[in-house]
This record gives structure tokens, C-alpha cells and sequence, in this order.
């Protein structure tokens, strides 16, 4: 069994021998190559106009690149195994160069963009953001290039709260249960007796309380054992750090609020307002993440959370003295994983089916193999 502390490093820590055997035999793909680019764009379409509409969102342009003097880039994380693809622009005879990166996610830029906007309350955004992360392991559900719909809506401070947190977070499971029935009027191949759609309901469950019911494993394996019984969840509090010494997932200090403490009807106290959407794959018969979202940090949770990470250094940089000086609004946003999003409803065996990326020719053979069509 891997360790806790192993399991917490960047994602897909394997080999191509233990992937071979996650991949499925006899594998059919229920689409054909151009019907699967049909359903994509039926799915795009329809969650777009969904998250629009149920959280008052207009979509707006997103950047590829980023100043990395801004420190608006997202660093996935806390223990630094992740790192953005960076270049130097040299510019006008290198008076005014720039340092840029390339975005790995618009977490932090989004909020910026709320002030941008003029977004006032219960109003908001989304993207189609695309994103390189060079430090994924390539398996069939992690790939060098990610597309996400980001989106991030403005909120008033008595809003920070959990109800709230949930209350949105229904919204979006709506929008994505309700897709996945339209995908199968259009691709009836797609409903068969054999196949269990997504539950209409989430099951909402803190880290705390996954904790309790598998103390000795780690993260993915409770996880995996959680989602035997709830095929669809949503995981509050990824951040804090738990009983046995490790948060459940490591997460940034700057943007998700894991920190907020809260309290159930019982009276017993959980932390984080922040949480991610994780599923049942059919068709992997794996765990299978596809939205990670939560109010964000304001000034007093911002500074708790970089002082517990070691990291109050970052509190000079221009992203971090806005939320410092209320130059921001308060805000919740997330991000929904395209591409996950399209293997999950079009019942996929790799995330290289729906998106064109990079893989080794090693994979590429054994996806071969496997019957499995990868986009090259």
C-alpha cells in the first residue's frame, strides 16, 4: 500500500506496467471518433449555457500567459512539485523584458477579473481556460494539457458559509446530471441497462469525517472505498491538516479557504469552506475527480493559511496585497474539468479519447492494445 505521505505528492505517481493494468479489456468505444467530437460539442455547449444561467455567469476571455511578478498563477499545491512552464520575453532590446509563465490554472486571476468586470453581487464569470501542467504523469486520466470551464461569482460576506458553498454546488451537480440525459437523447448507445447514470443527489461529506471511517489508508484508497458507497461526492475541507498529521489532499494557500472552522448539527467542529466533486467511472472502475471549487480566502484567512503553509513572503505580491486591502470582492469559484468531464458521460476509458495532448510512444502502444483510440 502506498504511504500518506506519498500519496500527498503531485498526481499519477505510477508506471506504465500499473497503468496497462488500471486500462480495460476488451475495451469498445460506444462512440465512433467523429460522433465522440459530435457529443463533445453537445456537452460543451449545454454546461456553458447551464453554469451561465444557474449562477448568473457571462463568459469572458481568459489568459494563456501570465506575469510572474503578478502572482496570480495557480501552484496547484503547497509542497512546490508542481511548477508552471515559464519563458522570458526579452522585449525591446531588453529594457522591459517580462518574466511570463504559462498559466496553470485561472484560479487566482479570476477574482482579479471580478474588479475588472465591476461585478457586483451574485454576478459572475466563466472561461474556457486551457492550461499547461508539465509535472502530470500521463496516465488515462492526466494529461499535460488541461481544459477547464473556470468560474468564479461575487458574493457578500455574510455568504461564507457552508450552506452557501452547498447551494452552489447543487446548482453545478444539476447542470452536469441534466447533460448527461440530454447526451443520451442525441446517443441513445450511451443509455444501456448496464450503465448507472450519475445520482441525481451528491452525497456532501467533510475530510474529517472520511477520515474517521478509513483511519489507515490514504487518501485515494478512502476515497475509492467512500465512492463503493456513494457512487457521487462531494469532499469538504481538502487542505486541513487531519488527526493523523495530513490533510486530505495538499492545496494552495491563496485562493480556497480551508481554514474556516464549522459545525455540524451535532455540534462537532470541521474546518474548510472549499471541497472537491469526485465520481465513479464505470467504465475505469476507478475514482474519478471532475470539479474542484470553494469560497475563497479573504485578509484574516489568508494570512492564517500562508503562515501555516510558511509561505507569508507571498503577502507582497500584487494578487495577494488586493485581497490584503480589500481590493477584490469576496468571491466562491471552482473549476469543472472539461475533458473529465466528457470521458465521465461519454463513458471513455482515456482522457485522450475527448482531447488531442502529448503521450510516449510506450503509452500510445498500449492503448493500442487495449482497443483504445487516443486523438493524436
Amino acid at each position: 500500500m502506498i504511504s500518506k505521505q506519498s500519496d500527498l505528492a503531485g498526481p499519477g505517481r505510477s508506471t506504465y506496467e500499473e497503468v496497462e493494468k488500471i486500462l480495460p479489456n476488451n475495451y469498445q468505444s460506444k462512440l465512433t471518433p467523429k460522433e465522440t467530437q459530435e457529443a463533445i460539442n453537445y456537452i460543451k455547449e449545454n454546461i456553458e449555457k447551464g453554469l451561465a444561467e444557474a449562477l448568473n455567469l457571462i463568459r469572458v476571455t481568459v489568459p494563456l500567459i501570465v506575469d510572474r511578478e503578478s502572482g496570480v498563477n495557480d501552484m496547484l499545491d503547497r509542497d512546490g512539485s508542481r511548477t508552471p512552464v515559464a519563458f522570458y520575453i526579452s522585449n525591446d532590446l531588453d529594457k522591459n523584458p517580462i518574466y511570463a509563465e504559462v498559466v496553470q490554472a485561472a484560479t487566482k486571476w479570476k477574482r482579479m477579473a471580478l474588479q475588472q468586470f465591476n461585478m457586483q453581487v451574485a454576478e459572475g464569470l466563466y472561461t474556457d481556460m486551457h492550461a499547461v501542467r508539465k509535472d502530470y504523469f500521463l496516465d488515462h486520466d492526466h494529461s499535460a494539457y488541461v481544459d477547464q470551464w473556470d468560474w468564479e461569482q461575487v458574493i457578500a460576506p455574510e455568504q461564507r458559509n457552508l450552506d452557501y458553498l452547498k447551494k452552489v454546488v447543487k446548482q453545478i451537480w444539476k447542470v452536469i446530471t441534466d447533460t448527461e440525459i440530454g447526451v443520451q437523447v442525441l446517443f441513445p448507445v450511451l443509455k444501456r441497462p448496464d450503465h448507472k447514470n450519475l445520482p441525481k443527489e451528491l452525497h456532501f461529506i467533510h475530510a474529517e469525517e472520511i477520515m474517521d471511517k478509513f483511519p489507515d489508508l490514504p487518501r485515494k484508497q478512502r476515497e475509492t472505498q467512500l465512492l463503493q458507497e456513494y457512487p457521487a461526492v462531494f469532499i469538504i475541507g481538502i487542505g486541513w491538516v487531519l488527526d493523523d498529521g495530513y490533510p486530505h489532499e495538499l492545496r494552495a494557500a491563496d485562493y480556497d479557504d480551508w481554514v474556516t472552522p464549522t459545525t455540524d448539527s451535532s455540534g462537532r467542529t470541521f474546518h474548510g469552506l472549499n471541497g472537491d466533486i469526485l465520481v465513479w467511472n464505470a467504465t475505469t472502475q476507478r475514482r474519478h475527480e471532475l470539479s474542484s471549487m470553494g469560497i475563497r480566502v479573504n485578509k484574516e484567512t489568508l494570512r492564517q493559511q500562508l503562515e501555516i503553509s510558511g509561505a507569508l513572503d507571498m503577502l507582497a505580491l500584487p494578487y495577494h496585497q488586493a485581497i490584503m486591502n480589500d481590493q477584490v470582492p469576496q468571491s466562491i469559484g471552482g473549476g469543472i474539468g472539461q475533458s473529465r468531464t466528457y470521458m465521465q458521460l461519454l463513458q471513455k476509458a482515456h482522457i485522450g479519447e475527448v482531447s488531442v495532448s502529448v503521450w510516449p510512444e510506450k503509452f500510445k502502444e498500449i492503448c493500442r492494445r487495449k482497443n483504445i483510440h487516443v486523438l493524436e
